[in-house]
């Protein structure tokens, strides 16, 4: 395996045990980003050594965006280093990220030469908590969420989050869905609700809230919602696919057979494309029977 091997998303995500929320959440703090070739986004071997070096740290308590801080004076100091967390070695006590390069350590952001880094004495764990941010509170959250068994965790961390940040939308939204998946509908609507009200034009939102209201059995609303998600963004396929699906409980076989098509023809190879096709069809037997 060289630094030339080219990874997919979805096998970072399985070699590293990362989610794709975590690797995208990354890739907006500018850490670690995939390369795009012919409109392929991909990492190589060096890049899956930063993250991994990312997640080690992020599991130390090292918040992201003082990761973020850090990498970018460090390129300014090492500006020969296209590549700092692969080809350095990078540590932490929880607080402060230090760099190894040979026998020397550096404090990036001081620009300090540091010694005996393995002495010093941890920070209190409680003392690191009292002072996190939203981003902190958020980068945790995803790396509890990639693991089931820190499902609770996760969602503690997310309500963390938008206590310190109540607009935070990535928050409310992620929240939201783990209590759409645990089958809490009442309790994930009501993220849905508030992130809708951070973000009023935003089609995912729109979408989260209509997908849990046709669960609730609220079908008009349902529609509602997820007619503006499809309106704010024409190309949300999932948007068309469960629009298409209400409109079908609503009867309304028009509407629904408009969004079954616009579904098939954004992803005419998804998953759910014959299933789509069968109630076009369906649709199609419904109007000629009424007719």
């Amino acid at each position: 395996m060289g630094a030339s091997d080219r990874f997919k998303l979805e096998d970072v995500q399985r070699i590293l045990g990362l989610t794709r929320k975590q690797l995208d959440h990354w890739d907006r703090l500018r850490l670690v980003s995939p390369q795009t070739d012919q409109g392929m986004r991909y990492y190589d071997f060096r890049d899956l050594i930063g993250l991994r070096t990312i997640k080690q740290l992020l599991e130390k308590g090292v918040s992201a965006t003082r990761l973020q801080r850090a990498l970018s004076a460090l390129n300014e100091k090492l500006s020969q280093v296209k590549t700092p967390l692969s080809e350095l070695r990078i540590l932490s006590d929880g607080k402060e990220v230090l760099v190894e390069h040979g026998a020397t350590r550096l404090e990036p952001l001081s620009g300090q030469f540091v010694l005996n880094f393995e002495t010093r004495e941890l920070e209190e764990s409680v003392h690191f908590i009292a002072q996190r941010s939203a981003d902190d509170w958020l980068a945790m959250a995803l790396s509890y969420e990639g693991d089931k068994k820190t499902r609770a965790e996760a969602i503690d961390a997310y309500e963390r989050c938008v206590a310190v940040e109540p607009h935070n939308v990535d928050a409310l939204l992620n929240c939201g869905t783990l209590y759409y998946e645990d089958g809490n509908f009442e309790k994930a609507a009501e993220y849905f609700q508030r992130a809708l009200a951070a973000q009023p034009q935003n089609p995912l939102v729109h979408f989260n809230l209509g997908s849990v209201l046709d669960e609730m059995g609220e079908l008009e609303e349902s529609r509602r919602h997820l007619r503006r998600a499809v309106i704010l963004d024409p190309s949300f396929c999932d948007a068309h696919y469960n629009l298409a699906f209400v409109c079908d409980k609503l009867h309304a076989f028009g509407e629904a057979r408009e969004h079954w098509q616009a579904y098939v023809k954004l992803d005419p190879i998804g998953p759910w494309s014959v299933y789509a096709r069968q109630r076009l069809a369906a649709v199609q037997i419904a109007k000629s029977a009424i007719s």
